[in-house]
Order: C-alpha cells, then structure tokens, then sequence
C-alpha cells in the first residue's frame, strides 16, 4: 500500500472514530483490563491495536469477541486509557511521567505502523527522541518509570537508552578534580582539600532502584567518569535508602523480613561501588555503614571490606566512629563491638602503616601513629566500664596499641583504673595482668601522685610507681644542681639579697627536695606496716607452738630454740623494698658488727 493510500485509510478511520464519538453510538465490546472495565467499540480498537485484531480474530463466537480480556498490559488500566484515546483520535498531553507507560503499552498492544499510519509507537518513539531523552533530568524520570514496567522496558530498550543518555550528559555536566597518582605503588589518594562537591544531578539519581542505580553508575564509569567522584553521590543514595534503620539502638529487631532484605541488597551493592581511592570517603560514613551492615547480616566479605577501608584511614576517626553497638539483641554480650574495632585496628597496622611507609607523600608517620594510639586509649576507657568485656579482650586490644604511639601512659592508666573499678571481683594475678598493660615509667606526675593512692592497685604496682617517681625526682634535682652555675661568694652587704635567677632556682631545688622527702617518708610508712604484719605473724605461730606444748611432749632441745619465722608474702616484698634501694645507701658500706649497740636519740 502506498503512502497516499495510507494517509487516506488512516483520515477516513479518524473521521470514522470522530462520528462514533459524537454520535454516541452504542458499543459493540467490553474490555476488562484488571479490576476495570471499558465500553468500547470495536472499529477504532481493530484499526489500530494488532492485538485486540488478533483476540477478536480467534473468538469462536461474537460473545466471545464482545467480551476481551487484557490482564497484563504494562501500566494497567490508565495506560490502557491512553491508548484507547489514542485509537478514538481524543488529544491528551505526552510528558515524561507517561512515556515510559505509553510506549511499553504501545508494544505490548501491537500498535505499530503495520495497523496504521502514525501509530502509537511511532509517535512515543519521537517524543523520547526528541523531547525525554534531551534532559537529563527528564531521561532519570523516564528511567525511574521504567522500573515497573520490566520486562518490556527492556525489550524495547528504553532502560538502555535512557541509561547511556544520563552518563553521557552526566559526564558533560560534571567537573571534578584529577587524582594525585603515585609512580611507586600506583595508588590513588584524593587530597583532602579537593574531594569533589555534590553535583545538582545527584539528588535526582537517589529516586532510581538500586539495580538501576547501579547501571547508572557502571555507565558513567565507561565514559571516564572517576571512581573518587562517585563518593557523594553514593552518600546521598545511602543516606535516603537506609533511613529508618535504628542501628543506633539496643533490644529486638523492628524492620520486616522484606525491608531487611531489601536494605540488605541495597548496602551490599553500596559497598561493591566504593571508590578504591584512599580518602574518597570519610571515616564517619564508613562507620554509618559498617553498623547498618552488621544490623542487617550482611555478607562477612561485606563487612570485612568495609573494616579494612576503616583502619586504611583509622588516623582520620573519632571516638564515636568505633563505638559500634554490638546488636547481639541479649544482655549477655557486650556493648560494642570490640572484634570489629580489634579488626580495624590489625588492618591499620598491617596495611595502612606499611602503605604509609612504602609511599613518600609527605605523611608524618609518627603523628598518625600518636592520634591513633590517643584514639584506642581513649576507646579502652569507653569499653572499661562494661561489665561484660572479658579480660581476654581488654588485654587483646590493649597490646595491639604500639608503644611508639604512646607518649605517656596516663590513657592507659586511666583505661586500668576504670576497668578495675568495673569488674571489683577480680583476683591478684588478673590484678597484674590488667597493670602490666602500662609502663609505669611513663606516667606523668599527676597520674603517680593519683595511683600512689590508688587502693585498687596491686602493692607491686603502687611500689613501682613510687620507686619511677623518686628515681624521676633525683635526676631532675642532680640534672639542676649540675646546670647552676658555680655563684662567687655574695658580699656582707648584699647576702641576704639572691639574683632572682638563682632564687627561682633555689626555690625549685627546694620544693623537688620536699617532695623527695615526702615519698621516702611514705615509703618508711610502707616499710614500717611491713614489718608490723612480720611481727604479727610471728606472735601468731609462736602461740599456736605454745597451745600445742600443752597437748604433746616436746624436745627440750626444740624448746629451747626460737621458732622459725614463716616465709610470708609481705617478706618477700619487704626484701624486694630492701632490694630496691630507695633511700640511696651504698652497697659498699660495711656491715656494723653484731655486739654493737645503737642507740636512738
């Protein structure tokens, strides 16, 4: 058939359609399309609709043909509307919000150029030609409508054409930084201060599933579009995706099975799209998705991923990014999760400090190593006051912190302190076990003046620290008499009067003298408590050797000798104080011979 005839066939079935509808003709057809039904005729449905031909076709009667049924038509019953005002020549507006409806139905209905001239597909196919597929934003909408009519969307690839049309005009519209490459190791860092800002199209790509998404994304990567750049995109997504999960909270689940597993899904595919560059994503995001990951089970690769990325920037966190809650739903577990930060910290020493140290970008080692060390210290103190954190597991993450981040011991010793506090029914040996974490050479002044009177100690320790705090006061009194400088003698008239150089240092010599005398005092106090508790364990066996005289006969060359002091716990420390030589006694001196007498006076 030529065109000619068929602009003439396709005029007179318009003005046909026109004269039905005007002249309000009776239908001939019911169409039920769902729960609706629609009262039709059958002339404009078969001019246009190759199915409806084909249904009313193969009816074996004319009741059957006055009756059709159209169960799955993509869009239901309003795009079913569309294309039966499409068939009667009655206007209606094409926009982006009905394209997607009207071409799939199109297809689906077989309204192609074979029924008629300028058929419904032709006319949807140049609207999205010309019109949706020139905007961005238009193209998102149009995808986003897509997502329900699969899989047709996909027969007729408008899912694939509105994708390839959003990364292209993604990729004009976007202007990012380039990466700082590194010629030794091929790594990727993005420099702090030119992480790429959100762009306007981001938002809108937050309304797409998350399978979509993902092909939006995987596309925008094929154009050259840098991983590193994704990052606030992927934020935003998450952020809108995830809300409502209380991954802030204790005590039972309140999400159904379905939305778990559809946030589920959807933070996996998160994850899988992370850029690989170091410091894309900031620490605190990466803790946000780390607690909904293990609130919602996802894979252990999922969550491994996400604790390597954490201690590869560990230097970056805070506090409140490694109090993860434990979701363990009973009150046996602990808190937190002390396995994951014991993880991240491992990850951290494996890999984020020998990357640090193979690379040659001007990171400063040591201050990193200091912030993290602060951190894990100050996470030891949160963690301390929690009943259930076992012993084991303090002491694990405790020796993980390296000793070159600890400057001086006074977090440790605060960690300690509240640890012992929190769990009062431990035994000696874990008493020392828990004290042997910190060093007591490094505490500062204020933390010995605090653990010299510290009744949660062990006496060992507390004599440590006493014994390290006067070692440190006799060479900061040795290190100050041996800077002054040697003074002429003073004149009569002026010897009252000092410079006041060397009274300030007078007074200074003075007060650590004070103090010297102070802790030697304390230490005799200690000393003399020792030996009270000697005697007394002496009186005690020497009067159960009394009471027994008086049951069983007894030597008398037993009797006539003293008994025998028992080997107690307090001689042992007494020798050790002995040992320990606080009051500065030279080994040298001669021992003064037993028949002569002293006397105090």
């Amino acid at each position: 058939m030529s065109a000619k005839k068929k602009d003439l066939l396709s005029s007179a079935m318009k003005r046909t359609s026109e004269w039905i509808s005007s002249q309000e003709v009776s239908s001939d057809v019911t169409v039920h399309v769902g729960e609706a039904s629609f009262s039709l005729h059958k002339f404009p449905l078969l001019s246009k609709c190759g199915l409806i031909k084909k249904l009313v076709s193969e009816s074996k009667n004319d009741s059957d043909a006055s009756v059709i049924k159209i169960p799955d038509i993509p869009g239901g019953s309003e795009a079913f509307e569309l294309t039966a005002k499409f068939c009667y020549g009655i206007n209606f507006d094409m926009s982006t919000e009905n394209i997607a409806m009207l071409r799939c139905a199109a297809e689906y209905l077989d309204m192609t150029e074979e029924h008629s001239v300028e058929n419904l597909v032709v006319r949807a196919e140049a609207y999205l030609n010309e019109v949706a597929l020139k905007s961005l934003s238009s193209a998102i909408t149009v995808l986003h409508k897509s997502e329900d009519l699969l899989p047709i969307a996909e027969r007729v690839k408008l899912v694939s054409r509105c994708i390839d049309a959003i990364a292209y005009m993604t990729c004009q519209e976007s202007q990012f930084c380039s990466p700082t490459s590194n010629n030794s190791n091929n790594e990727i860092v993005v420099q702090q201060s030119k992480q790429p800002v959100v762009d306007w199209w981001a938002e809108d790509l937050t309304v797409l599933r998350i399978d979509s998404f993902q092909r939006v994304l995987i596309a925008i990567m094929a154009r050259g579009f840098k991983q590193y750049g994704l990052g606030p995109v992927l934020m935003l997504y998450a952020q809108k995706s995830l809300r409502g999960l209380e991954i802030f909270a204790k005590g039972i689940k309140k999400i159904e099975p379905k939305q778990e597993h559809e946030k589920r899904v959807i933070l996996e595919t998160i994850v899988s799209l992370l850029p690989r560059e170091k410091n894309a994503m900031s620490v605190s995001f990466l803790s946000m998705l780390l607690r909904a990951a293990i609130y919602l089970e996802t894979t252990v690769a999922c969550r491994l991923d996400l604790e390597k990325r954490m201690g590869l920037q560990l230097p970056q966190a805070v506090l409140d990014d490694l109090l993860i809650p434990s979701y363990s739903f009973t009150g046996e577990h602990s808190l937190f999760d002390t396995d994951a930060v014991q993880r991240i910290l491992m990850n951290y020493l494996e890999f984020g400090v020998e990357g640090v140290r193979l690379s040659n970008n001007g990171v400063d080692l040591g201050s990193d190593m200091e912030r993290v060390g602060k951190l894990m210290e100050n996470y030891l103190a949160e963690i301390a006051s929690d009943r259930n954190v076992s012993l084991q597991k303090f002491i694990g993450l405790a020796e993980l912190i390296p000793e070159q981040s600890r400057v001086t011991e006074d977090g440790m010793y605060r960690a300690v302190d509240i640890y012992l506090k929190a769990h009062p029914n431990m035994n000696d040996v874990e008493k020392k076990k828990v004290c042997s974490l910190m060093d007591c050479q490094k505490l500062s002044r204020e933390a010995c003046a605090h653990a010299a009177q510290n009744d949660r100690l062990p006496v060992q320790t507390i004599v440590q620290v006493l014994y390290y705090e006067q070692q440190r006061l006799r060479g900061e009194v040795t290190n100050d008499s041996e800077a002054l400088p040697p003074q002429p003698p003073p004149p009569a008239a002026a010897a009252t009067v000092l410079p006041p150089k060397l009274s300030s240092y007078n007074d200074e010599l003075s007060k650590l003298k004070r103090e010297n005398q102070d802790l030697k005092l304390e230490i005799l106090k200690m000393k003399m408590k020792l030996k009270e508790f000697e005697k007394e364990n002496e009186k005690k066996s020497s009067s159960t050797a009394m009471s027994s005289n008086h049951s069983s006969p007894i030597s008398t060359a037993s009797m006539d000798k003293p008994p025998l002091p028992r080997k107690s716990f307090m001689n042992s420390v007494s020798r050790k104080l002995g040992k320990l030589n606080p009051f500065g006694i030279t080994p040298g001196r001669t021992k003064p011979p037993k028949d002569r007498r002293h006397s105090i006076s």
